[in-house]
């Protein structure tokens, strides 16, 4: 709750030092308070006592964990954007204050007990977003890219209020334990489960899946994570996602999991239908930011494997997933910013020749392809690996196999990358790298190769 309140607190402050033309302690000043609220998430380990606030909120280890995910991937991309809202406009301090509003939504959706928490806490992150997205009023894309997202975001929202209010319906309250009572109760004593949360689960499925873009509810994903702007889009891509999963995850194997065996199916199609639709699609991309939304797609597949095989390592599963997929793509997004600022273009070929040039980011955007694309000795390789192994002890060998090739795909098209570095040549420019930028890829990069040689460091969130 500490943090939650810092971060509320933080995003009025740096409101604050925008009115009164502080531009130069914006940045110092949100790091400095999200240290702070990363100290209170991190202090609060171990702590658990139960569900507070009239068991509307639950800040047990798997909410500090996420959070703590959350949290440290905002700083490093905060980090990087020393110099870059400039660029875009003069008002920097509404930029900062909306993404830690969006954080705080964030911190909500983790750690929800109840769902009118759930929703209160996607509203405000998704809100939030709205306007980041759109925050480019001159850029005909960005315009775009917020009107789609804005469009989708109510429609997945009406989705997931009506299968709130159809579990209210049926099981006659909002909080998680309630509920997985309700269920329990009526399946030992033989009693029928209304059609209402049936109905009700369904709904909620499809409105979760909306927001964390897993097919067939992807199609905003790839136009709004281009038009967006690129730190903007490594902020969804990360932080969101990983929100998005922590609170899909909570609901499904605390609320529903009496129901495994009802919804586990509609989940399994799903994750198939994400795998293929996210890997062959980002096979045909020739812009490198529109393969990460793509590849972000694919990536929403593998996490979903959590939820079909929910058991004692589905939440360590998505711990350590989430960190990995966060660390690779805050170095795949901090390498496009970089070169959009040298060369001006998305393209694979505006990284041609970059391994003379540049080998420190070169070496850098090669360990992050390598971890997406799940080559051992990285933290991707240890995510899948654990993913799999999760399907694997509830004996969905098949969906396994089909990972697997997917796996292989996605080989192909992270791969481009690092050919275009090392392969082929370009006459470019020198590449100044500026020291926040070496920071926060020397910190994914350590992250990224400690995780694949060492997982064993990292805490079991159950």
């Amino acid at each position: 709750m500490n943090a939650l309140i810092t971060i509320s607190v933080l995003a009025v402050l740096v409101l604050y030092l925008g009115l009164y033309k502080a531009n130069k302690a914006l940045l110092p000043v949100t790091l400095l308070g999200l240290a702070v609220a990363l100290f209170f998430t991190i202090n609060h380990w171990n702590v658990f006592t139960g569900p507070t606030f009239n068991d509307m909120m639950s800040y047990d280890n798997f909410a500090v964990a996420f959070s703590g995910i959350t949290i440290t991937s905002t700083m490093l991309i905060l980090l990087l954007s020393k110099g870059y809202f400039e660029k875009i406009s003069d008002h920097v301090a509404e930029y900062y204050s909306i993404i830690l509003f969006s954080l705080a939504g964030i911190l909500v959706m983790v750690s929800y007990h109840n769902m009118t928490m759930l929703f209160i806490g996607i509203e405000i992150m998704s809100v939030s977003l709205y306007i980041l997205a759109g925050i480019r009023k001159q850029d005909f894309a960005s315009n775009e890219a917020a009107l789609k997202y804005f469009l989708m975001g109510a429609f997945s929202t009406g989705f997931l209020l009506f299968g709130v209010a159809l579990i209210y319906g049926a099981a006659h309250s909002f909080d998680l334990e309630a509920i997985k009572m309700h269920l329990e109760t009526n399946l030992q004593t033989g009693q029928a489960i209304s059609p209402l949360f049936y109905t009700g689960v369904v709904l909620m499925a499809v409105g979760m899946a909306f927001k964390v873009g897993a097919a067939p509810f992807h199609f905003w994903t790839p136009d709004v994570y281009e038009g967006s702007p690129s730190l903007i889009t490594a902020f969804m891509s990360t932080v969101v996602k990983t929100a998005g999963f922590a609170a899909f995850l909570r609901l499904f194997a605390t609320c529903f999991y009496p129901l495994h065996d009802f919804w586990m199916p509609v989940i399994l199609v799903i994750t198939i239908i994400t795998l293929f639709a996210g890997n062959i699609t980002a096979l045909y991309q020739n812009n490198f930011k529109r393969m990460l939304a793509w590849s972000s797609i694919s990536h929403a597949g593998y996490m979903l494997f959590a939820i079909v095989s929910l058991g004692s390592e589905a939440s360590y599963g998505v711990f350590v997933y989430a960190i990995a997929y966060s660390a690779a793509s805050i170095i795949a997004f901090a390498g496009l910013v970089l070169m959009q600022a040298n060369t001006g273009s998305d393209s694979f070929d505006s990284f041609n020749g970059l391994g003379r040039k540049n080998p420190f980011l070169a070496f850098t955007l090669t360990v992050a392809m390598l971890s997406l694309a799940g080559i051992p000795l990285t933290a991707g390789f240890i995510g899948k690996f654990i993913m799999f192994s999760n399907a694997l002890s509830s004996m969905h060998t098949w969906l396994v196999v089909l990972a697997v090739i997917n796996a292989v795909i996605s080989i192909f098209y992270y791969f481009r990358v690092i050919v275009a570095m090392y392969f082929k040549d370009a006459e470019r420019a020198e590449l100044e790298i500026p020291l926040n930028f070496k920071v926060v890829l020397a910190i994914s990069v350590v992250a990224t190769i400690l995780i694949g040689i060492w997982p064993a460091f990292l805490p079991n969130v159950i």
